[in-house]
């Protein structure tokens, strides 16, 4: 065989090697199913966020989601996938406690009446398979409320007459609002 002959079938097959690579390298497997999501809290829509919440968006297609798809009575990731991340830009009220500035998880028992609300300083971890009660920051009980069934799980900020904010979890036809106040100079002055 020829030197030239034997370089171009090295060349072709080294250029198809690469182009099965490539074209592997491209294909996106396994990509979560599930969507993420963040939502900030924000005075107005240009002002610097105070609060900012990432967290995966499972959806359900079933008429009853708590007490079925998610056990009532046991620790839940808040979301789909990696635990929820809350980041507090400024100290904040969470429910009756108060809260330092800084990112934490965010986990919950959800229950057919209220739910408990759980901060987290235990960052970077897989849903709540992770927890640790001694990472708790903060953990307060809220109730539930009923709405207009939505089949994405959803996180939303709302201001309160009050000058509070409440940071509403949905799913389902279940509503939990968790209230948030924010301090500022030096005082609780809320939004």
């Amino acid at each position: 065989m020829k030197k030239s002959t034997y370089i171009k079938i090295i060349i072709s097959i080294y250029t198809l090697v690469l182009y099965v690579l490539n074209t592997n390298a491209q294909s996106f497997k396994n990509l979560d199913v599930v969507s993420h999501d963040i939502s900030y809290l924000r005075e107005t829509m240009v002002t610097p966020p105070l609060v900012k919440v990432i967290y995966g968006r499972p959806k359900v297609k079933e008429e009853q989601v708590f007490g079925s798809k998610v056990p009532y009575g046991e620790l839940w990731r808040t979301g789909a996938n990696e635990a929820t991340e809350i980041k507090l830009y400024k100290d904040t009220k969470f429910g009756n406690t108060f809260v330092k500035a800084g990112t934490y998880t965010l986990v919950t028992i959800p229950g057919k009446e209220e739910w408990e609300i759980i901060l987290s300083s235990n960052l970077d971890v897989w849903g709540a398979f992770q927890y640790d009660p001694k990472a708790d920051v903060a953990r307060i009980k809220v109730p539930v409320s009923k709405a207009e069934r939505i089949e994405t799980f959803s996180i939303v900020f709302k201001k309160t007459m009050n000058k509070e904010a409440l940071m509403v979890l949905g799913w389902g036809s279940t509503r939990v609002k968790i209230p948030l106040e924010i301090k500022q100079n030096e005082q609780l002055a809320g939004l």
